[in-house]
């Protein structure tokens, strides 16, 4: 009589694919036109003097490099990367989400830069197969936009005491950065119409508030070292 080899079966539960992101040539197309539009209204406005920055002398007056490449980085950073983050964290779910931008929308930011003041509604992301009913998906997608605004503020922000402590030319722009982020972050989660904060609060009222809050309040840190109020390290 012979013996086999023991053979030993563990049975697990299969992990489910994660879904890839995708994109399409229409997406990439609305993202980058509307990518230049407000990277074009931030030049106007810190480079014409807008209430940003509290220049003088005409539209582009004060047109530089440190304008245009401070222009691309906001509009990289406080509208691409809060669109694709949307974006990601819906398609990692299984959902389809891609942007699309809004003609009137983009017009509009541009006769806004023009007065001195930006209104910036550029698009959105659109989320097709997400029920109504699903609260927390719905406000966790939400929620990812003005959170990527938040890493970006904060990332400015630290190098904004990392220009100052060194003298840097240089601070006032992270300053600048930090804020927008901030800035772009806040308006986001007002509990209002379309605007993502209208959708964390269904799902969950303490994650917005600690979201709009914590938030807010580096938003006004930020806004009052960037009119010169204090510095980066809240003393003088």
């Amino acid at each position: 009589m012979t013996s086999g080899p023991n053979y030993y079966y563990t049975w697990t539960t299969a992990q489910p694919a994660t879904p890839r992101i995708s994109t399409s040539r229409k997406e990439l197309a609305h993202l980058s036109i509307a990518f230049a539009v407000l990277t074009a209204d931030l030049v106007i406005l810190l480079g014409g003097g807008g209430l940003l920055l509290h220049g003088s002398g005409g539209l582009l007056a004060n047109l530089s490099i440190s304008v245009v490449l401070a222009s691309a980085a906001a509009a990289l950073t406080g509208f691409l990367f809060h669109e694709l983050a949307h974006k990601v964290y819906a398609q990692r779910h299984g959902f389809w989400a891609e942007f699309r931008m809004s003609p009137f929308g983009l017009v509009f930011s541009m006769v806004s830069s023009l007065t001195g003041f930006l209104w910036a509604a550029p698009g959105a992301t659109i989320v097709s197969g997400m029920p109504d009913h699903d609260l927390e998906n719905w406000g966790r997608t939400s929620l990812a936009g003005p959170v990527t605004n938040a890493v970006f503020g904060v990332a400015f922000y630290l190098g904004a005491i990392a220009t100052f402590a060194a003298n840097s030319v240089y601070y006032p722009w992270f300053i600048l950065l930090a804020w927008f982020n901030g800035w772009f972050a806040t308006f986001n989660l007002l509990p209002f119409g379309p605007l993502d904060g209208a959708k964390v609060l269904r799902w969950s009222k303490a994650v917005w508030v600690t979201a709009i809050v914590a938030i807010g309040a580096f938003t006004a840190v930020a806004m009052l070292v960037l009119y010169g109020v204090t510095n980066p390290f809240l003393a003088r």
